[in-house]
């Protein structure tokens, strides 16, 4: 069975856990380096960004998730794991993983009061739209030439992927559609 990491330093860590259960994962809250050892893919989890990335590098886990990224094993982020997952954050002087070759912009859908739910078209999950619920959401601004563009709300660029690693800027672990989730783990079903 697929082994799922959840980083579980801050953020939707449960939701997210709960939807890898879903879809018949095996997940796993990884709060130790050494559990980065045994999984098959990470995802990086919404929540604060500031305070996701000074955790990741006091409890060490900054060279380690670089490494596992470079040796090809998916890396999942959403909103808060995207900015972190990001080269750059346009503006602001926040230390990320400089895994993904993306800039980004924080909160570029207003404050907490401006969270909504969006109707996005995913080519690559199908027909019908699927329900993206953005929470103070960043927006990818810029992308590196082998970053291949999955969605967009309203010309803006929310979701992408670079072959093993893919991000959003919406929060797919607190809706009932595990597309999304299921798409993360065909990316690992074809490295294992």
């Amino acid at each position: 069975m697929i082994k799922i990491g959840v980083l579980a330093l801050q953020g939707a860590v449960r939701e997210h856990i709960q939807m890898l259960k879903n879809c018949g994962a095996t997940p796993i809250e990884i709060k130790r380096i050494k559990q980065v050892d045994d999984i098959d893919g990470l995802i990086i989890p919404g929540g604060e960004s500031t305070t996701i990335g000074k955790l990741i590098v006091d409890y060490g886990f900054f060279d380690k998730i670089k490494e596992f990224a470079n040796l090809e094993k998916p890396v999942y982020g959403t909103c808060a794991g995207l900015i972190l997952m990001s080269k750059r954050v346009i503006g602001e002087s926040i230390k990320t993983l400089n895994i993904m070759d993306i800039e980004v912009r924080r909160n570029a859908f207003g404050r907490q009061i401006d969270s909504m739910e969006v109707g996005l078209k995913i080519p690559k999950l199908g027909e019908k739209e699927y329900p993206a619920i953005f929470i103070r959401a960043p927006i990818i601004e810029n992308i590196g030439e082998q970053v291949e563009t999955l969605a967009k709300v309203d010309g803006k660029i929310v979701m992408v992927q670079k072959k093993n690693l893919l991000v959003s800027s919406f929060h797919p672990e607190l809706s009932d559609d595990n597309r999304i989730h299921n798409y993360f783990l065909n990316l690992v079903d074809k490295i294992l």
